[in-house]
């Protein structure tokens, strides 16, 4: 059975796979959900002192992320949720996955399409430079909008409560600024990278933060000969791995990996 690797986004930490990591184990895979850097502790931890959080890095991300990788016994299917779409991404063309998941995914460089959700979601970040060098939590409130608003009210507290720490506002800022800065960013990969392991799109409909037109333009920025799908599911919100169907949408992206997987 193939590995299984699965990459949490900003705003939750691995704890937010704990559902989907539990059913791919019972389906026979091993299954890693690394953190990031000074990411090991808990959730509450993490609240209680943001300092790992506003010190971590994207390449020492990526790296931590190889790191991991490396130390199974084959390939493994990467499967990544926003910001850890963008991070499946850069670990496909860096050569790592023998198949990649892009869930909700968060742009690579070059990605220019910013729809009014997003600017609305992203905003208690993005909204004053100084964040560059902070650790920015979202409200209850913040938090509906943007990842859980197709969920009832006790759901998203719930989940709020369970999974939701603050963001590093630097890295945010920096994928902003990736596009109008010369040179390669840190979310920088290579469109026509024939050597890339496969790669799957799939995009929420109802998704603020990340919408299917930020998934379809990260998509068509590919030009390469190795496969890169894209899929949408009606009635998702962006933390799609946590709404009621979404074992159906894990056993349906883990087929495709398996079945495109090199």
């Amino acid at each position: 059975m193939r590995p299984i690797v699965l990459v949490h986004g900003f705003w939750v930490t691995p704890r937010s796979w704990e559902n989907r990591k539990a059913h791919y184990e019972a389906k026979g895979h091993h299954v890693i959900a690394p953190g990031y850097p000074g990411f090991e502790v808990e959730v509450e931890a993490l609240n209680a002192d943001p300092a790992p959080i506003v010190n971590v890095t994207v390449p020492q991300i990526i790296e931590h992320l190889e790191e991991q990788i490396r130390a199974l016994p084959e390939p493994p299917i990467i499967i990544g949720h926003s910001a850890g779409g963008a991070f499946t991404q850069i670990l496909l063309d860096h050569g790592y996955g023998a198949a990649g998941v892009a869930l909700n995914s968060a742009p690579t460089e070059g990605v220019r399409v910013v729809p009014l959700s997003q600017v609305k979601s992203t905003f208690p970040v993005l909204r004053t430079p100084a964040n560059r060098h902070k650790a920015v939590p979202l409200t209850l409130e913040q938090w509906t909008y943007a990842f859980t608003n197709t969920f009832t009210p006790e759901e998203s507290r719930a989940l709020y409560e369970r999974y939701a720490i603050p963001a590093n506002g630097g890295i945010l800022w920096g994928s902003v600024l990736a596009n109008f800065q010369p040179g390669h960013q840190d979310t920088w990969v290579d469109y026509h990278n024939d050597e890339r392991a496969p790669l799957l799109f799939v995009s929420g409909s109802e998704d603020h933060i990340m919408p299917p037109e930020v998934q379809r333009s990260n998509h068509k920025h590919y030009k390469s000969n190795t496969v890169t799908e894209i899929r949408e599911y009606q009635g998702y919100a962006h933390l799609l791995p946590a709404q009621k169907g979404w074992e159906q949408i894990a056993d349906e992206v883990l087929e495709w990996a398996l079945r495109h997987a090199r």
